[in-house]
């Protein structure tokens, strides 16, 4: 299959989220001048989440999606429900080197509650989205498992609540039926969603507090001032506060937020159905999956037993023109009995990236505010990312302060030359993963 990923579209990606979507009915348009006290750019999870925050807390919240709630990143990833906010959560000195000492535990918490956000959505407002707990972080060297362990360690330390415990390659077919595997780690804290039915299942309830959602409306100029205007297809937005949540798919709409951040292409395909025996074997404990690798595979069981195997991350610009003759090798490589099976959809779309993989939280005015480039890494910390806004813009910013605080350098080589050169570093890395 060829993967084709126009920025405008009224309908979603031939997925297998799409075939599975619970709620298909459209959201309102936009239609003439409105008015509100914050006007979200972006229907993926960091404006949806931005908009259920604010209109918890009692704010008018207009949302402007250019396609479908959904549409992008939000609705094609992983479903991978991992902590983490800011930095590898295991790693201290380097989270107290970019935060400072006196905020790194504040950040670390962060990454445990983006998590929580989310359990707690899903539970409050009865979200039917497949949500899963048990995450399983695989070895594929010695080297690997010592540092699972030693990053257990460190978020025990750092008083991670939820059960770890280390699998050794006795047990590791308890978890994942490969023989790629010498061990790995069980989190019991991280899992696995349907992220196409969640932030639908999340944009139903900002509309139930008040929020309006509005699909197929392009925003094509924001009018900064102490009364932003948002133009939009069909009308404009008044309103004493913007929050560009655009991310990859923001455009040049703002330059400088585009510069910071690399549209990246990620796959995903999905196996049909497996018999019950065969699911039981290649994935018997159902958990979320990775490797170790920078350059990693990511993949999981869906509930009707289909292997969901992800990765491929390309830094081009260009998508692969087969995405399952990409793909599929690597699956292969971890599930040989998959060779005869077939693959029923193929699907991917843009991740944004930044340099130092930190999410990107600021203000480009003093009532601006923007998130982007979560990096392969943003089902759960884009609700840490929309409640810190939220909290700022209702007069407590000390947590967004702490992430505005870091410096994010725009790509190297501008428009022509940033995905090249982004190419040719990740290059490296993956000779990296396969030398060492």
């Amino acid at each position: 299959m060829r993967l084709t990923d126009r920025v405008h579209s009224d309908r979603f990606p031939a997925s297998y989220y799409t075939a599975t979507l619970k709620d298909e009915a459209p959201f309102a348009r936009l239609e003439g001048e409105v008015k509100a006290d914050v006007c979200i750019v972006g229907g993926g999870f960091t404006g949806v989440a931005a908009a259920l925050h604010l209109a918890e807390r009692g704010a008018s919240v207009v949302l402007l999606e250019q396609n479908l709630i959904g549409w992008g990143a939000s609705g094609r990833n992983g479903g991978q429900v991992i902590g983490g906010y800011g930095q590898e959560m295991t790693d201290a000195p380097m989270m107290e080197k970019t935060f400072g000492k006196a905020n790194a535990q504040a950040v670390f918490d962060m990454g445990v509650e983006c998590v929580d956000i989310i359990k707690d959505w899903v539970a409050r407002y009865q979200i039917d989205c497949d949500l899963e707990w048990g995450y399983f972080d695989a070895a594929m060297k010695p080297r690997e498992m010592d540092e699972l362990a030693e990053g257990m360690e460190v978020l025990k330390a750092h008083g991670y609540p939820h059960e770890q415990r280390m699998v050794g390659a006795a047990d590791v077919k308890n978890y994942i039926g490969s023989d790629r595997y010498v061990g790995g780690r069980v989190n019991m804290g991280w899992g696995q969603v349907h992220p196409l039915n969640l932030v639908r299942g999340e944009a139903r309830a900002a509309e139930k507090h008040g929020a309006r959602i509005f699909e197929g409306a392009e925003v094509t100029h924001v009018a900064y001032g102490d009364k932003p205007v948002v133009t939009a297809t069909g009308g404009k937005v008044v309103c004493d506060h913007v929050i560009l949540a655009g991310n990859a798919y923001m455009g040049e709409l703002v330059p400088s937020l585009a510069a910071r951040c690399l549209p990246t292409g990620s796959y995903i395909l999905a196996t049909e159905q497996l018999s019950e025996d065969l699911a039981k074997k290649l994935m018997p404990a159902r958990f979320a999956a990775c490797d170790q690798r920078w350059a990693l595979d990511y993949f999981r069981m869906s509930p009707d037993r289909r292997i969901l195997f992800g990765g491929r991350a390309n830094y081009s610009g260009l998508h692969p023109h087969d995405l399952e003759k990409s793909i599929r090798p690597a699956m292969e490589k971890v599930f040989p009995e998959l060779k005869d099976i077939r693959v029923e959809y193929s699907w991917g779309g843009y991740l944004g990236i930044g340099l130092n993989r930190i999410p990107q939280v600021g203000k480009l005015d003093k009532n601006i505010w923007y998130a982007q480039a979560y990096s392969g890494h943003g089902v759960a910390p884009t609700h840490m990312s929309a409640k810190i806004i939220a909290e700022a813009i209702g007069g407590d910013p000390k947590r967004f302060d702490i992430m505005a605080s870091v410096k994010h350098l725009p790509f190297p080589g501008g428009r022509m030359f940033k995905h090249p050169l982004q190419a040719i570093g990740m290059a490296w890395y993956r000779f990296r993963d396969w030398a060492f």
